[in-house]
């Protein structure tokens, strides 16, 4: 039952009738045994299961929510070693989707997530018009205020470099880790090679495009209390940067390259081709001009300065495309599920 005493439904396009929808909820657990319990209290009746993943925590937070915790939705789950936060993640994925999950919800386990605003997650899928919602905390000014300026600047930083390498363009804010996804996206999603650790949400991304899955952002307003990041925005910038140079190549790649080949793919090719070309020879006859203590010719020049104007354009054409090529149609209706247990 939902917070207003209605179930919440999944819709079957094909067959056109609606069910409830079971909604479980994946919490990682790692150095939050101050906060678990009372996010676990939090979470509404609506939700069916709730997963809590022990990522090997020194603190005991399994043990605390095993001993603790009377609601019967929870099941804790253990790793033996400190895997990241996207494997406990994916952990908790595979617990929900072999239990029969429609709908999977993962809120940190710190309390910087309101669960009050799960049915903002949930609705976009259940209504067949996203698989995957995440949440952003710059959609509104006054959301980020309470952000520091340090962590405001890393996460515009990563965003842009995320919208680069994923090809979400009209997403923002992907270190955010309030996030929720059909069921049958997530079964697609955890044979994929995502990162485990903090470059997990980024990556998730990059994989959700090259399946070509809905995305779509829910305003929500960031909360920081006494508790600590495990992610440092500073020290995450250099190595984060070249994870994501390494995904735009890869999906680039693929997208255009071995999936299809289109005029965006010839507009690159001539663009870079173009572009270099001119900066080559440009700096070539730079270098003769200053051996030679003679000023360049207006031919020599127009020879270098043409083919990266042309480039620029070329690419600047190709970016155009790329930005429209969001995928804009669900994915999850295309997944063929397995039959529910009957009994």
């Amino acid at each position: 039952m939902g917070p207003t005493g209605t179930s919440w439904k999944l819709h079957d396009p094909v067959e056109g009738r609606s069910n409830p929808a079971k909604i479980a909820v994946v919490i990682p657990c790692y150095r939050v045994r101050r906060f678990v319990l009372p996010l676990i209290r939090s979470i509404g009746p609506e939700v069916h299961s709730i997963y809590c993943i022990d990522d090997e925590c020194p603190e005991g937070s399994g043990d605390l929510v095993e001993r603790e915790c009377p609601d019967s939705r929870v099941k804790v789950i253990r790793h033996t070693e400190n895997a990241g936060v996207g494997a406990a993640t994916f952990t908790g994925y595979r617990a929900a989707v072999n239990d029969g999950a429609d709908v999977i919800v993962k809120l940190d386990g710190d309390g910087q997530m309101d669960p009050s605003l799960l049915r903002y997650f949930v609705l976009p899928i259940l209504a067949g018009q996203a698989d995957y919602v995440k949440g952003n905390r710059f959609y509104y000014l006054e959301h980020s205020r309470g952000m520091p300026r340090l962590r405001l600047f890393g996460n515009t930083a990563l965003s842009f470099m995320t919208k680069v390498s994923s090809g979400y363009w009209d997403v923002f804010d992907p270190t955010n880790g309030y996030t929720a996804i059909h069921g049958a996206v997530a079964r697609l999603i955890i044979e994929r090679p995502v990162a485990t650790r903090f470059f997990f949400e980024s990556d998730m991304l990059f994989h959700l495009n090259l399946a070509r899955a809905v995305v779509v952002d829910v305003p929500i307003e960031a909360h920081y209390g006494f508790e600590s990041s495990n992610l440092s925005i500073g020290g995450a910038i250099v190595p984060f940067t070249f994870k994501h140079m390494r995904n735009t190549v890869r999906r680039i790649t693929v997208q255009y390259f071995v999936r299809d080949f289109s005029l965006a793919s010839v507009n690159l090719l001539s663009g870079l081709l173009a572009s270099l070309f001119g900066c080559v020879y440009g700096v070539y006859g730079w270098v003769n001009s200053s051996i030679g203590e003679q000023p360049a010719t207006a031919g020599t020049v127009m020879v270098a300065a043409l083919p990266i104007i042309v480039g620029v354009q070329l690419l600047l054409s190709f970016l155009s495309y790329d930005i429209q090529n969001v995928p804009r149609h669900p994915l999850h209706p295309r997944l063929a599920e397995p039959a529910r247990p009957t009994h």
